[in-house]
């Protein structure tokens, strides 16, 4: 990139500001560089530019060719394994508490989907509905009683259908007439006890529409109150990345993804979530612990996964990018003793090669090209090995 087209971007660069670790060591191969980003990033083998005695040094390697210098965007990504399943609230499944005290006479199987306002399971053969809010049950609910349980009562009947906004704010915290009237006609609906209240146990609330993942209990046992009976995600498509904690400031929330599905289609996400405990997944290549971070990414087309669940994929995510940069290929680099890099510029004649220092910017590691400026131009031509 020209001195013109801006500051070359930190994110994925060498330099040590950067937060990606590497390891460099030098006096390899008559002065060479090589340096190792661990987490996926780029490796560089870059041979020796000048020798020990400080003498230009014959470059490394058998065959050369020539790579033209290219000018356009260049973008950076992350390459990891993921997980496509269904999103959880903060990758944790929600539980749902049973408060109706009787007999479990219907349960959902795994996998099934439930609406708000639908009913989730049955004790006694009355039914307990989905409200969709995130306060819990905790207490009956009638007219005059207000807070974030009633607006969520008030928002999941409106959204069903159980009144008009003309009839029932839905924003509205408050119980009164128009609150009991739709209740009544959800009840109705249900075959629940028709009173226009919601006597503790006759529903749970929990954000939705819910997809169950994991039932605990069977038809015919008892329903202790104040028990975990189910466990659910909403229905959401998501993906899960393990990220190497090393690249955490890399990933932003809001970055785009792309994902290969197990059948080598590609569709789109955007990183919604970044957790904030770092685990130990075991150990990476070298033999030593690797500490991850959790990275959901929401699919943008939901139904390209299809009914796929806990499938593995893998996903580029684009952490950064800009729109001119002056670009060559990785492999062009060579190290300079003194630090820094360099390329092998070749004349337009054909004639004697010039060495060019450069300064690194964006990587694309996915394509093993990376951002350089210098005195370089998209005329010129640089050296690489040949393949």
């Amino acid at each position: 990139m020209t001195a013109e087209t801006g500051t070359p971007a930190s994110t994925g660069t060498l330099p040590e500001a950067s937060g990606r670790p590497r390891r460099r060591r030098r006096g390899l191969l008559g002065g060479g560089v090589v340096v190792l980003v661990a987490g996926g990033g780029v490796v560089l083998a870059v041979t020796g530019l000048y020798g020990d005695d400080g003498k230009p040094a014959a470059r490394a390697g058998g065959g050369t060719s020539l790579a033209a210098v290219q000018e356009g965007p260049l973008s950076s990504q992350v390459d990891q394994s993921g997980t496509l399943s269904y999103a959880a609230a903060d990758g944790v499944p929600y539980s749902v508490v049973n408060r109706a005290s009787g007999t479990y006479t219907w349960v959902p199987a795994a996998g099934t989907r439930i609406d708000c306002g639908e009913t989730l399971y049955r004790v006694g053969e009355k039914p307990v509905i989905l409200i969709c809010g995130s306060t819990p049950a905790y207490r009956d609910l009638g007219e005059g009683d207000g807070g974030k349980d009633v607006r969520a009562l008030n928002k999941t009947l409106v959204s069903e259908g159980y009144a008009d906004k003309s009839e029932l704010d839905p924003g509205s915290g408050h119980f009164g007439w128009g609150t009991a009237d739709a209740l009544e006609k959800l009840q109705g609906e249900r075959g629940a006890d028709v009173t226009g209240r919601l006597d503790l146990g006759q529903a749970v609330f929990l954000p939705g529409p819910l997809r169950i993942s994991k039932v605990m209990v069977k038809n015919g046992t008892s329903a202790g109150t104040g028990r975990p009976i189910m466990e659910a995600s909403s229905d959401r498509r998501e993906v899960t990345v393990k990220l190497d904690a090393s690249q955490q400031s890399e990933v932003k929330k809001g970055d785009r993804a792309q994902i290969t599905l197990p059948d080598n289609r590609i569709t789109s996400g955007v990183v919604s979530r970044i957790g904030k405990v770092v685990t130990s997944s075991g150990k990476n290549d070298s033999g030593s612990a690797s500490a991850t971070l959790p990275v959901s990414i929401t699919l943008e087309h939901p139904k390209d996964a299809g009914t796929l669940e806990q499938a593995p994929v893998q996903v580029q995510i684009t952490t950064g990018g800009v729109d001119h940069a002056l670009i060559v290929p990785v492999t062009a680099l060579i190290g300079q003793a003194g630090g820094g890099y360099a390329v092998e510029a070749a004349a337009a004649d054909g004639g004697r090669t010039r060495i060019v220092p450069v300064t690194l910017g964006l990587f694309d590691d996915a394509n093993g090209r990376v951002q350089v400026s210098g005195a370089l131009s998209v005329d010129d031509r640089v050296v690489v090995p040949s393949t």
